[in-house]
C-alpha cells in the first residue's frame, strides 16, 4: 500500500555553528508554532567556499517539519534569529508520508488563538 500523499508539509534543512544555538533556534521556533519539530543532528562536518576561501568547519544539521504555506514566515524568523549572515534554509517538500504524523505536524503549525 502506497503511502498517503501529504498535505502541504515539509521537511526544512538549517546549518548552525553550535548544538547550544541550533537547540535555542528550535525551541524558539516550536514554542512559536513555526515548526512542529527539529531534529539536530551534531558533528557533521562541513567544507564549503565562503568570501574566497575554502572552509572546513563542524556545525550541526537541524531537520525541521512544518507545513508548506508557513515556510516564508519560518525562513524570515530564521534569518532573523541565526549568527550566519547568509544561513542555510532549504525547503524540501513531503510527497508522502504516515498521515496521522502529517496531520499532527499541521496541527502543531496551527496559529492558536490569541485572547
Amino acid at each position: 500500500m502506497a503511502p498517503a500523499p501529504a498535505p502541504g508539509v515539509s521537511v526544512v534543512l538549517v546549518t548552525a555553528p553550535s548544538e547550544e544555538v541550533a537547540a535555542t533556534l528550535a525551541r524558539t521556533l516550536v514554542e512559536e508554532r513555526l515548526i512542529a519539530c527539529a531534529n539536530l543532528v551534531p558533528k557533521i562536518r562541513s567544507i564549503y567556499r565562503w568570501e574566497g576561501a575554502v572552509h572546513d568547519e563542524p556545525e550541526v544539521l537541524l531537520v525541521l517539519k512544518t507545513r508548506s504555506e508557513g515556510f516564508a514566515g519560518l525562513a524570515a524568523r530564521i534569518k532573523a534569529l541565526h549568527p550566519y549572515s547568509v544561513p542555510e534554509v532549504l525547503e524540501l517538500p513531503v510527497l508522502a508520508g504516515h498521515h496521522p504524523y502529517l496531520d499532527w505536524v499541521l496541527a502543531e503549525t496551527t496559529p492558536k488563538p490569541t485572547g
